[in-house]
């Protein structure tokens, strides 16, 4: 009886594994979105822990691939980019005089560069007789055209040209060279290979004159992470070669790449992109993973600015292909890859060319869902029904086993036979089994004779802590995109500030204002990014969730601005100097997570909304106010009143964006604020009509009424300016401030 009882004791765990191993069968065959982002998650994990345990300390570059770097090296001894077409020219010439035998370029040049003695013509005054002073100026235009020297030094050389595939509503720009891909026209509209709807490439002067180019256009992962690239791409009714594609034909001096497909239903897939006698399987969307041989630097750099003044051993470049491409920093050719956060993409390009030269990729083979369905089967159908009846010691010893045995298989086939299987599922479910059985081995049972004792009673889980504490996921490296909102408060005029006080002063200083805006950043909710100086950064939306995470960052901004004025009093009592902060929010998509190095991390927030609030914060000098915000941050907030300052350009972004100054909640305002900002929108609304006196005098008459606002005095000096200008049609107001 008492061994009967201890089976039906077990009834519920085999029941419960059993179910484990049905609900991971559902997982691996299902296209639910939910439950295939789930394991998709799991695998990029898996394949990221694998690819980094298994590469190798020290591999040699692949020697036929040089890259020519645009760094930072290059930009201090060169200039700053963009170079002229005149200097590339120089440089394409120096790399075939070094004995390179094909160059790639991971730039697009899609805009012609100004010539110089245009823009003199163009500057000649309307009143003078242009006819005695262009003659002369004309005979010098040929010797100034930039893009034609460039281009003289791409004609008759194997040199194949970047540009970019994307999806925009724009047209195509740039010239394309017809592509090389031979395949049954008639599957066009039903290949798995991405339909790009447009492209931005070189100009035609210079892709004309080279002939081959190569699309530089990289699909990330869901995550962000870059594991896979395409080597073809579909537009209209052909398929485009990727750059390293089209930089190994020319290489190998192939005439056409030919594609091997397969019908699978009402689709065609891509088997393998043939180049000669190499056959490079794809994964059907005619996408490889990335050979990655460990972190950025495993090939032969060179310097441009080495190139151009003779600095380097041309040996290297000698018989060989180069990339010219850029790794500084202030570029942005920087992507996240499995082995490292800021991998240079110029290196992406040399790693899937080194990869098609050797026939080297990683596969993930046709079957690889089937094995995969098997091993779960298999495992699961073996534990589920024995772990139940295992102790302690025995559980672990078996389940150890057997994640040895898959992780060991993966692992040599991955090494050894350059297959990528995926085994987090398997993995997953083998620990979920285990954790059933321990828990109900040691803490479901406990947790019902708890509960009899006091059934319905107050609920905290005590595990909940140690769970989120060894939950590597909860603080991924890579982060993940949320709509947040960023503050940065700065104390204006710090360094004169500085000057006057003793090292002791500006410590008590600054640990009186930290401390009392920090505790108004809590109070709301926020998260502190950083103190640098005096500023702060702080954030909302993360890490805990926050639908009111713009309203939060305004409060607390004014909140801030509120405890300033009593702090001051404070600061001149003790003897030092009273203090003005500029405060700016901004809202939008931002990476946020645990970032850094293997030295020092931190949980911070990133992106191009972090960069426009810092941008948004340098602007409150320019115009005298305390507090601005972005647009996005505007949106949605009517329980503050908004003064609309400017239209703003601001450095480093295209786009304008409208600035706006918080002033106070709605159930603050009195009369007299609101008469003032109607006549604001009034000046504004004028301003933009170019109704310059309407604009100037409803402007004077606000700075007459509060002259220590410096808005009024900027408009007022800005109108004197633009009745002194011809200005476009299309004309919007807006302000281009390329200052920080």
């Amino acid at each position: 009886m008492d061994r009967l009882a201890a089976i039906k004791a077990r009834i519920f765990p085999v029941v419960a594994g059993l179910t484990l191993v049905l609900v991971a069968i559902i997982i691996e065959i299902s296209d639910v979105g939910p439950l295939k982002v789930l394991q998709q998650r799991l695998d990029a994990l898996f394949y990221d822990l694998r690819l980094n345990a298994t590469l190798p300390e020290d591999t040699p570059a692949d020697e036929r691939v040089v890259i020519a770097d645009i760094d930072e090296k290059s930009l201090r001894a060169e200039g700053r980019w963009p170079w002229s077409r005149k200097k590339l020219a120089r440089l394409t010439n120096k790399l075939y005089d070094a004995g390179a035998v094909v160059v790639g370029f991971d730039i697009i040049f899609s805009e012609p560069e100004q010539n110089p003695v245009q823009t003199v013509i163009d500057g000649i005054p309307v009143d003078v007789e242009a006819s005695k002073i262009t003659g002369g100026l004309h005979e010098l235009y040929p010797a100034f055209d930039n893009d034609t020297l460039f281009a003289n030094a791409l004609k008759n050389r194997d040199v194949v040209m970047g540009y970019l595939f994307h999806n925009e509503s724009t047209q195509p720009a740039g010239f394309v060279p017809a592509p090389p891909v031979k395949f049954d026209q008639s599957l066009a509209a039903t290949l798995m290979v991405p339909s790009m709807a447009s492209y931005t490439s070189n100009l035609p002067l210079l892709g004309e004159t080279s002939g081959y180019a190569g699309f530089t256009t990289t699909l990330f992962d869901n995550d962000g992470i870059l594991r896979r690239s395409p080597l073809v791409l579909r537009h209209g009714d052909a398929l485009y070669p990727s750059l390293a594609l089209e930089l190994a034909r020319v290489f190998l001096l192939i005439d056409k790449i030919d594609v091997t497909t397969e019908q699978i239903g009402n689709v065609t897939a891509i088997e393998h992109i043939n180049l000669g006698s190499t056959s490079i399987p794809t994964d059907g969307t005619g996408r490889v993973i990335i050979p990655y041989q460990g972190r950025a630097g495993k090939f032969r750099y060179v310097s441009a600015t080495d190139v151009l003044n003779g600095g380097t051993d041309t040996s290297a470049i000698t018989g060989n292909i180069v990339l010219v491409g850029a790794t500084a920093l202030g570029l942005g050719d920087l992507v996240s890859t499995p082995v490292q956060g800021s991998f240079p993409g110029v290196e992406v390009h040399a790693t899937l060319l080194s990869g098609i030269l050797n026939n080297r990729f990683p596969v993930e083979p046709s079957w690889a869902q089937g094995a995969n369905l098997m091993v779960i089967v298999g495992a699961g159908l073996a534990l589920a029904p024995v772990l139940p009846f295992l102790g302690p010691l025995s559980l672990v010893f078996v389940s150890v086993a057997v994640v040895s045995a898959l992780l060991g298989s993966n692992v040599w086939l991955w090494n050894d036979q350059g297959l990528a299987l995926n085994i987090a599922l398997p993995l997953l479910l083998v620990f979920a089994l285990v954790l059933l059985n321990l828990a109900y081995g040691f803490l479901v049972e406990q947790y019902r004779r708890t509960r009899l004792k006091s059934m319905f009673g107050q609920y905290v889980p005590p595990e909940l802590v140690e769970q989120m504490s060894t939950r590597p996921d909860a603080y991924s490296i890579e982060g993940e995109s949320r709509e947040m909102s960023v503050l940065f408060a700065d104390v204006q005029d710090f360094t004169t500030i500085s000057e006057q006080l003793t090292p002791t002063e500006l410590k008590e200083l600054l640990n009186l204002f930290f401390t009392d805006m920090t505790q108004i950043i809590f109070d709301y909710k926020g998260t502190i990014d950083k103190y640098v100086g005096d500023m702060i950064m702080a954030f909302w939306g993360a890490p805990l969730t926050d639908e009111r995470h713009a309203e939060h960052a305004i409060d607390a901004a004014l909140d801030m601005l509120r405890k300033l004025e009593e702090l001051n009093p404070v600061l001149i009592e003790a003897g030092l100097p009273a203090i003005r902060i500029g405060v700016g929010i901004n809202t939008g998509l931002m990476n946020v997570g645990d970032m850094g190095s293997a030295f020092r991390r931190a949980y911070t927030v990133v992106g191009d909304n972090v960069n426009l609030a810092s941008r948004i914060e340098g602007l409150t000098r320019y115009y005298g106010v305390d507090l601005i915000v972005g647009e996005n941050s505007r949106i949605g907030q009517d329980k503050f009143l908004f003064r609309r300052l400017d239209r703003v350009r601001v450095k480093g972004k295209t786009n304008a964006v409208q600035m706006y100054q918080p002033l106070c909640r709605i159930d603050a305002v009195d009369a007299a604020l609101r008469q003032t900002l109607e006549v604001h929108d009034r000046a504004l609304d004028f301003y933009l009509s170019r109704d310059w006196n309407n604009a100037t005098a409803l402007f004077r008459r606000l700075s007459d009424k509060d002259p220590a606002l410096r808005l009024y005095r900027v408009y007022l000096d800005r109108i004197d300016q633009l009745r002194n200008q011809v200005l476009d049609d299309d004309w919007d107001g807006v302000f281009e401030r390329r200052m920080k």
